[in-house]
C-alpha cells in the first residue's frame, strides 16, 4: 500500500491547532464530507465529488469557535439528513492561560479543573445546506463537561440513536433520545456517569460494540494513568455495570493513559476485541532519560475470550506494539479490503502508524456496506444482524464515530470463525424499518441498499 499526500490539492486548508475529525455525507449527494474540530473555529468541508473539497464552515453555520474535540454525525430525528454533535473541552484562551508545573518545577500538564468546561453543541441539519444550533431546545445545554470522546449508539433498543459523551474528570453524559427532538441525560441512573468507585474519571476515548454477543452495545473507555480503563456492560435494558476488573481489563491498563480506542474482531472469531492507543499527559520521571518531556507509552490489545473475559495480548500482537510513542487518535477500518480491521494511529510529535491486520483474513468473514437508495450514502446507525443456521446471531452497527477525535470505516465487518455459515442477514435501518437478505456470499463485501431486501 502507498498513499500520496493530496491535502492542499484537495482543498483541505486548515491552520491553527487541529484536534479531530468526523466524516459523513451531510448534504445527501453521495459523497463523504469532513468536519474538523480545532482549538478555534471548526471547519466543514463539502466534498465536491471530483476529489476536491470546499470550505463551507460559515455557510453551514457549523464554525463553532470553541475548543472542539469529538464530533459525531447522526440522524437523531430520523428525517434522512445527518445532524452533527460537537463535544467541546474547556473555556480556555491564551490570554487567561495559567502555567502548571511538575514536582521539579518544570512546565507540565494542566488538569481540566484549571478552566471551566465549555458547553457542547448539537446542530440540526435543515436539509438546505445549513444547520441550526438546537443545543438548548434539544436539552443538551443543561449538562456538560470537558468532552474528549463521543459515540452514537441505541442504548435502550428503541430504534432511535442515543449519544454517549465521555468527559475529563467530570461525570459523563448519556443522552437518551426522547423521539421528539429532545434528549434526556440518564448517565447517572443508568450507571454510565462514574467509575466503579463512584468517582468521575478522566475519560478520553470511547468505543461502542457488542462484545458479549447478547444483542446490545457495551462501552469501553480509556482513562488516565492510575485509573484503569472502564468497561460498561449493557444489561439489555440500557442499564450499565462497570466490569473492567472482573473482565481482566482494569489491572493491565492501570499504568497507561489511553486515548483512541475501539472494538474490532482482530482474529475474526466472532468476538470483538479491543485496541487502545496510549500516551501520557504527565511527565514520567522514571523514564525521563535524555528527553525533557517524556510521555511515550506502548499501545495495547485485549483479546476477547468468548465474551467472558479479556486477556492482555499485546506481547503477541506484533513488533509495532513494542514501540513507545505518544499516541492519540486511532481510526479503524479495512484499509486493504482483505476482510479484517486495520488501524491508523496518530502520534503527537511522531509519525502516523498504519497497522495492517495480518490475522483476521485467515478466517471466514462477511463485509457489508449499508446505504440508502436515494441518495446512495452510508447509513450510519444502521444495525446489521447475521443469523446462523442454528439461530444464533451476531449484531454490529454501521458507524463512523467513536475512538478519540477520529473517524472510522462505516462498513460492517463480521468475523465468522471457522464456519462460513450465514443463513440470512437482517438490517434495521436508521428510520426504524427492517429488511432481510438471504444467501449472501461470505469472504467479500456486499452493498445492501435500503429497499432492496424483503420484509422479515
Amino acid at each position: 500500500l502507498r498513499f500520496t499526500d493530496v491535502t492542499r490539492e484537495a482543498g483541505i486548508i486548515s491552520s491553527g491547532y487541529g484536534m479531530g475529525v468526523a466524516a459523513g455525507d451531510y448534504d445527501n449527494d453521495g459523497h463523504l464530507d469532513l468536519y474538523l474540530t480545532r482549538f478555534g473555529p471548526n471547519q466543514m468541508f463539502r466534498n465536491r465529488g471530483d476529489g476536491t473539497f470546499a470550505d463551507v464552515s460559515v455557510e453551514t453555520g457549523t464554525d463553532d469557535p470553541a475548543w472542539g474535540v469529538p464530533a459525531s454525525f447522526l440522524d437523531y430525528d430520523r428525517d434522512g439528513w445527518l445532524d452533527l454533535f460537537v463535544g467541546n473541552y474547556l473555556n480556555y484562551t491564551l490570554a487567561t492561560h495559567t502555567q502548571c508545573y511538575d514536582r521539579a518545577g518544570a512546565p507540565d500538564y494542566c488538569a481540566p479543573g484549571t478552566s471551566r468546561p465549555h458547553p457542547d453543541v448539537l446542530y440540526r441539519n435543515q436539509g438546505d445546506g445549513s444547520f441550526e444550533n438546537v443545543t438548548a431546545t434539544a436539552g443538551l445545554a443543561r449538562e456538560y463537561g470537558p468532552a474528549l470522546g463521543a459515540v452514537t449508539t441505541d442504548v435502550d433498543g428503541d430504534g432511535w440513536l442515543d449519544l454517549f459523551v465521555a468527559n475529563d474528570q467530570t461525570p459523563n453524559q448519556l443522552w437518551i433520545n426522547q423521539r421528539d427532538g429532545t434528549f434526556r441525560n440518564m448517565a447517572l441512573p443508568w450507571g454510565a456517569a462514574l467509575g466503579a468507585g463512584g468517582n468521575a474519571k478522566a475519560d478520553m476515548g470511547v468505543g461502542a460494540g457488542d462484545f458479549d454477543n447478547d444483542g446490545d452495545e457495551d462501552l469501553f473507555i480509556t482513562e488516565l494513568t492510575g485509573q484503569g480503563s472502564t468497561l460498561y456492560v449493557n444489561d439489555g435494558t440500557g442499564l450499565f455495570r462497570e466490569r473492567s476488573a472482573a473482565f481482566g481489563i482494569r489491572a493491565p491498563s492501570l499504568p497507561y493513559t489511553g486515548f483512541g480506542a475501539g472494538w474490532l474482531d482482530i482474529d475474526n472469531d466472532g468476538w470483538l476485541d479491543i485496541l487502545a492507543v496510549n500516551g501520557s499527559v504527565v511527565v514520567n520521571f522514571e523514564s525521563r532519560g535524555e528527553s525533557p518531556f517524556p510521555l511515550d507509552q506502548r499501545n495495547q490489545v485485549f483479546h476477547n475470550l468468548g465474551g467472558d473475559r479479556f486477556e492482555d495480548a499485546t506481547a503477541r500482537a506484533g513488533d509495532v506494539f513494542e514501540l513507545s510513542e505518544v499516541s492519540r487518535g486511532a481510526g479503524f477500518g479495512d484499509i486493504d479490503n482483505d476482510g479484517d480491521t486495520d488501524v491508523v494511529v496518530a502520534n503527537a510529535a511522531g509519525p502516523v502508524r498504519l497497522l495492517i491486520n495480518e490475522v483476521g483474513h485467515r478466517g471466514h468473514w462477511l463485509g457489508l456496506r449499508l446505504v440508502g437508495r436515494d441518495p446512495p450514502r452510508d447509513l450510519s446507525g444502521a444495525w446489521a444482524t447475521v443469523v446462523h443456521q442454528d439461530g444464533s446471531t451476531l449484531g454490529r452497527r454501521a458507524r463512523a464515530d467513536g475512538s478519540f477525535a477520529s473517524a472510522n470505516d462505516p462498513r460492517v465487518l463480521f468475523g465468522l470463525g471457522t464456519s462460513p455459515d450465514v443463513s440470512r442477514v437482517r438490517v434495521t435501518w436508521p428510520d426504524g424499518s427492517t429488511e432481510e437478505w438471504d444467501d449472501l456470499e461470505t469472504g467479500r463485501y456486499t452493498t445492501l441498499t435500503q429497499g432492496g431486501g424483503r420484509s422479515p
